[in-house]
């Protein structure tokens, strides 16, 4: 089986690249399962239920989310009516929406996808690390799921690597949100799960992390707000990650960074790495 991964779409650009490209992604890919990360993706800030459509329709099967994800006011209403749109798994109980679910591939397969948030520099929020371990006892990888994702949405790349190893060949997947940077630590942890700590954003690089450049810049410069941040239009990278799972016991076999178009683009989808623990044993 194989996952594909896009990260936070952010504003116009972002959106409509991954629009454009997801059908062609999924089909390159033979993708049977895709999460994508929308929660940038109304302006920069939040999903409208219109934005969910486009991207379900596009080909996503689960879009998840982060801090943003009720700073499009209507997401606290229609969360409740779409099982395919996850919000972090640690808010406070009774928070609309939830963070975790269980759905079919395409292939067949039974995929959990749980989304969570870091607590590092973000918001004071339940503890990630001890949500995510009741949500994968509730549903163990091959008893109660072929594959689990984790999308873990956090600022630090400590508590990123932190909660990746405290999953550990219990998850097929854990790949980090919210910083907009791809990083270049893709790599499969020594129980078999693939990680990488942030997948990038989908969106345009020249910018300052999606957004249009002046206001930040002049932020940093006087400290004094003069407009609000508003995305950058020019041309978007689409930026994500795909992992090859092993059908007999879940974990990774192989995860590859990809990203295409605008300012960051690869000449060829991914390179894969490989579980060593093959090699060692060839």
């Amino acid at each position: 089986m194989r996952l594909l991964f896009l990260g936070d779409v952010v504003g116009r650009a972002g959106r409509l690249a991954v629009l454009e490209t997801l059908p062609k992604l999924r089909e390159r890919y033979a993708a049977d399962f895709v999460i994508v990360n929308g929660e940038n993706a109304a302006g920069g800030f939040g999903i409208s239920e219109a934005i969910l459509n486009e991207l379900l329709d596009a080909g996503a099967d689960v879009v998840t989310t982060g801090n943003h994800v009720w700073d499009q006011r209507e997401a606290l209403v229609f969360i409740e009516r779409y099982d395919r749109l996850l919000r972090p798994l640690n808010f406070p109980a009774g928070t609309p929406g939830k963070g975790a679910g269980l759905f079919k591939a395409a292939n067949g397969a039974d995929v959990l996808v749980v989304n969570a948030m870091g607590r590092v520099f973000m918001g004071d929020l339940d503890d990630p690390f001890r949500a995510v371990d009741e949500a994968l006892t509730a549903c163990p990888l091959k008893t109660g799921a072929d594959a689990i994702f984790i999308d873990f949405h956090a600022e630090a790349t400590s508590e990123k690597e932190a909660l990746g190893h405290f999953v550990d060949g219990r998850a097929t997947a854990v790949v980090g949100t919210h910083t907009h940077v791809p990083t270049a630590d893709d790599q499969i942890l020594t129980g078999g799960t693939a990680y990488l700590s942030d997948a990038g954003m989908c969106g345009d690089f020249d910018s300052v992390l999606g957004m249009d450049k002046d206001e930040p810049i002049s932020r940093f410069l006087s400290k004094i707000p003069s407009r609000r941040f508003a995305p950058s239009k020019g041309d978007a990278t689409v930026c994500g990650v795909a992992i090859d799972v092993d059908d007999r016991t879940g974990l990774a076999r192989a995860i590859g960074p990809i990203r295409l178009g605008g300012r960051l683009s690869q000449a060829e989808p991914a390179f894969w790495r490989q579980d060593v623990r093959e090699e060692d044993d060839a």
